[in-house]
């Protein structure tokens, strides 16, 4: 559905701070996202991530800071196509389990959906959300 006030409009990037950047480069990395474009040296290094549909994790260098959860993100969810096999590489890349594989019905309006999602922490202890939506209804 397109956004019929400002045209064009759609999701981007999203912006991470990384208190160890080399470890988060290569923990995306491992779950197949690749370096659209970098920047920046040492302490102040910036690159661009596609997640592999053109949409965008953009990772901040922050060394040697405890970034406190309010300051890195809610979650960033990536809908997958399958939930228990990107939970799997995400584990193995070094992403510790925040909730397993689960179904769930939402009562949302207009349109009843029914998602499957798993969450795991990433290397500075930022959610991530594997989705995908089973069914739609109108």
């Amino acid at each position: 559905m397109a956004n019929a006030i400002i045209k064009g409009m759609g999701f981007h990037h999203m912006s991470l701070y990384v208190s160890d950047f080399d470890k988060s480069l290569a923990f995306y990395q491992k779950l197949g996202m690749r370096v659209y474009t970098a920047w920046g040296e040492g302490d102040s290094r910036i690159a661009l991530l596609d997640t592999g549909d053109g949409t965008l994790l953009e990772l901040f260098a922050k060394p040697g800071q405890v970034i406190k959860a309010e300051g890195r993100w809610q979650h960033l969810a990536l809908h997958v196509e399958n939930v228990q096999s990107a939970l799997d590489t995400a584990l193995a890349a070094g992403a510790r389990l925040h909730s397993p594989v689960r179904i769930m019905d939402l009562d949302s309006h207009p349109r009843k959906i029914t998602i499957q999602i798993a969450f795991v922490y990433g290397p500075d202890g930022e959610v991530i959300e594997f989705i995908k939506q089973l069914v739609k209804k109108i």
